[in-house]
């Protein structure tokens, strides 16, 4: 099978690597990929937000399936693009995509097929958000409606925070993604993702995981597209995981079903484990990055039929297979992140890889030979270990190698995971 694969991040590093793996493979082509991926891919010189060129490119190459990593041109409507023109894809339509391109999209949804979340309103304006803030008092929630790479959600503890993070939205530091606010109640408890894939009435579950936003060890500073994570996800007990195919995931997918919009793809759930039990955060389409990159250290089934059942219709009759071993990566960034950093910077030397340790490149590319970091988040050090413990020693001891002046991270991702295997 002849496979394109669209993305340039750690998510798509992580994908490509385990796709390759696979002996129904045949080509694999990345566009635009990184240093990383070409390891494992064809680089391509494509326009990715041009969807007719990609459509080109995949007659001309005779490509069989089209794995989009990214949610930006799932939201653009890439894959309708491909299957209207004959081609596989994994990814859902824009209508579908919705779930991550409209954060009010998604709470209408919840509110109509009542599946748990946080209460909410939706608001064009800045003074009619902040009446209701008042209202509501702190904490509270105020998230971007549109996408922000990440970065659109304040988790404000104070009446202060909270105004200002509308001020932020409708003042433009997020574009067209903030023309819209939604306004939502603090859930107290503990964060999870949760994976499944989804061909438009079946679903699968895959794993769990546990994302570290915040730039700052503790949790603290503010939020990033992510600074490391682990799976499996201790909170998510097999009950835990139950209760959220119930509750959460079969009827948002009889919802959209209901809606005329079918999912098909990744259906990533942003849960909060709460007294309660699990209640709905936000929805993502795509796979989580950096969760992508533990999910597919643990994945031991060949990622690409997966893939190709959920995008044709076929994932009723197919399983996977998980070790028992935990992952843990870690991100190294430029010094500066999420704010504004130096780019271009040199990393002189990664560390050496095993069967239990790789390195998952980011914002990397090539630069007279040599590696440069690019982007805010630039290198995944990834490992595996028997305990979240062994997992997270590993990867740190592979990422103290790397030699890298402008590179930082957190030191305690996994901490969660760690303080309960300790109790």
């Amino acid at each position: 099978m002849k496979v394109l694969l669209i993305g340039s991040g750690g998510r798509e590093h992580a994908l490509a690597w385990k796709l390759a793996q696979s002996p129904l493979l045949t080509a694999l082509y990345a566009a635009p990929g990184n240093p990383g991926i070409a390891e494992e891919a064809t680089l391509v010189d494509l326009n990715t937000e041009d969807n007719g060129a990609v459509l080109a490119f995949c007659r001309k190459e005779a490509i069989d399936f089209v794995v989009v990593g990214p949610e930006a041109p799932l939201v653009a409507g890439l894959a309708n693009t491909l299957r209207d023109g004959g081609i596989a894809v994994f990814g859902p339509s824009a209508a579908a995509a919705q779930l991550e391109g409209s954060k009010g999209f998604t709470k209408d949804i919840c509110a109509k097929y009542n599946i748990p979340t946080g209460a909410y309103q939706r608001f064009t304006s800045a003074e009619p958000a902040k009446a209701y803030i008042r209202e509501q008092g702190a904490p509270i929630v105020i998230k971007a409606d549109g996408l922000a790479a990440g970065k659109g959600v304040t988790v404000a503890m104070t009446l202060d925070e909270a105004l200002e993070a509308v001020d932020s939205c409708f003042s433009g530091t997020f574009g067209a993604a903030g023309a819209e606010v939604v306004v939502e109640a603090y859930l107290d408890g503990e964060e999870a993702s949760f994976f499944c894939l989804c061909d438009g009435t079946s679903a699968l579950t895959l794993a769990s995981a546990q994302d570290h936003k915040r730039v700052g060890e503790g949790d603290t500073g503010p939020n990033t597209g992510g600074m490391g994570a682990y799976s499996p996800a201790p909170v998510m007990t097999p009950e835990m995981v139950e209760r959220t195919m119930r509750e959460i995931i079969e009827p948002t997918i009889a919802g959209m079903a209901d809606s005329g919009h079918p999912f098909t793809g990744v259906l990533f759930a942003g849960l909060m484990i709460t007294a309660k039990g699990p209640e709905l955060i936000e929805y993502n389409v795509r796979f989580g990055d950096p969760e992508c990159q533990v999910l597919m250290m643990r994945l031991k089934s060949d990622l690409l039929p997966l893939l190709y059942a959920a995008a044709t219709g076929t994932l009723a009759s197919i399983t996977a297979d998980w070790s028992d071993e935990a992952a843990l990566t870690v991100v190294m960034a430029s010094k500066g992140y999420p704010g504004t950093y130096e780019k271009n910077t040199t990393i002189v030397r990664l560390p050496q890889e095993d069967k239990a340790t790789k390195v998952f490149h980011a914002g990397t590319a090539l630069q007279d030979r040599q590696l440069v970091a690019t982007g805010g988040r630039v290198l995944n050090v990834t490992a595996t270990g028997r305990t979240v413990s062994a997992a997270r020693d590993a990867a740190y001891t592979a990422l103290d190698q790397v030699e890298w002046d402008n590179g930082f991270c957190r030191r305690d991702i996994g901490w969660q995971a760690i303080a309960r295997e300790k109790a």
